[in-house]
């Protein structure tokens, strides 16, 4: 599976605590955003297009800790952006190891062989490199050419200092699944920890909307990749089988977007890690408040195509605890890629698109300048550091 038992068996054990307190939404992986900032533009990112002041923005080490403090989530999964970018992020590391959670800290890995000695090997540590397919899959992804190959230079490197490496991938409607599936035999090659992957997904503000999969597309792409790979048993996949059996049409589940809880600078972003429709400003106000009913696949317009990760591998495992005998027919026989596709969400009731990302940045914006002024609110306010 590419998890580690020790990490297997300590999720399990919140998971289980959760449901059998009844607790209908609980948190599964914080998603931390600690700043916007990239020293890429890819095509298919709506992370970066935010004026100036907002890419200067960072979350603190104590709002950091704070958001973990306040969620209790078992993994913290930190993103951006570029997070080694941030110059507190080696304390930040560090903080939510002591307080024993599961760190993945996900990098374009540009900046790696130059900050990989501000990181010390652990178990419950591991970098996740960004790699979007083979060298011509990733670079056209990244919209630069050699990224590939220093991202390839950096997994070797870290694993050589002992460290735990997976990759992530993001696939769009140009993969090809045999290429894809020799690329995944490829990083198994180099002695990977894991890999995760998922479809791409249609951020409003993204450059290129001309390359995101649609649920159709993306389960035959899966269906054509795992093929290759007895049913995804080849590989070291860090996510539940039973997400990658959702990838391939084989279940049609409702997304539980508070199992990927999001902070960033903007605070505890509604509803999920895709959708900045609107912000909390505490994990309590983000569950309780969010209504969580007018999101997801049949209920809203810009859902619709959405079968990504940070909205569904929450669905995956629940009904992995919840299926247990389900689950162990997936993990050992493979994820089926033949014969018919489990009946999807109808969407001809969803609510017409709201766009509001304008709205967001203006406020942050005001929210900026008063700051600047000495006018500001009091409250915790986000750092300006530039690297």
């Amino acid at each position: 599976m590419g998890i580690p038992f020790f990490q297997a068996a300590r999720i399990g054990a919140y998971l289980l605590k959760q449901e059998l307190s009844g607790r209908k939404r609980y948190p599964l992986v914080l998603m931390l955003e600690p700043l916007f900032r990239c020293n890429l533009a890819c095509a298919g990112c709506g992370k970066i297009d935010y004026p100036d002041p907002i890419l200067n923005q960072r979350l603190s080490y104590d709002q950091c800790m704070e958001a973990i403090d306040e969620c209790g989530a078992p993994v913290v999964s930190i993103a951006g952006g570029e997070p080694l970018l941030h110059r507190e992020m080696p304390q930040i590391v560090e903080g939510y190891l002591q307080r024993k959670k599961f760190v993945i800290l996900c990098t374009n890995a540009l900046l790696l062989a130059k900050k990989i000695d501000d990181y010390k090997p652990s178990p419950a540590f591991t970098w996740s490199i960004h790699l979007d397919g083979n060298q011509a899959m990733h670079d056209k992804s990244v919209c630069q050419r050699g990224v590939y190959d220093k991202a390839v230079e950096a997994i070797k490197l870290a694993k050589s200092r002992g460290f735990q490496v997976s990759i992530n991938c993001t696939l769009f409607n140009d993969a090809d699944p045999v290429q894809v599936a020799d690329f995944f035999d490829e990083m198994k090659a180099l002695g990977l920890n894991g890999i995760t992957v998922s479809p791409g997904y249609a951020y409003e503000r993204a450059p290129d909307q001309q390359h995101f999969l649609n649920r159709t597309k993306t389960k035959e792409l899966f269906r054509g990749i795992l093929a290759r790979g007895n049913g995804g048993k080849n590989w070291p996949f860090t996510q539940s089988r039973m997400f990658l059996n959702f990838l391939a049409g084989n279940e049609a589940y409702h997304c539980t977007p508070w199992g990927n809880p999001t902070r960033t600078v903007f605070g505890w972003q509604k509803p999920c890690y895709l959708l900045g429709e609107g912000y909390a400003k505490t994990f309590a106000e983000l569950m309780n408040d969010t209504e969580w009913d007018k999101y997801g696949v049949g209920n809203y317009e810009k859902c619709a195509d959405c079968m990504v990760h940070s909205g569904f591998e929450a669905s995956a495992v629940r009904d992995m605890v919840r299926n247990p005998l389900k689950a162990a027919r997936v993990a050992l026989g493979g994820v089926r890629t033949t014969g018919a596709m489990a009946k999807d969400i109808p969407i001809d009731k969803q609510r017409k698109a709201e766009f509001v990302f304008s709205g967001h940045v203006e406020r942050k914006m005001t929210e900026i300048r008063s700051a600047k002024h000495g006018s500001a609110k009091p409250g915790p306010q986000p750092t300006v550091a530039a690297e």
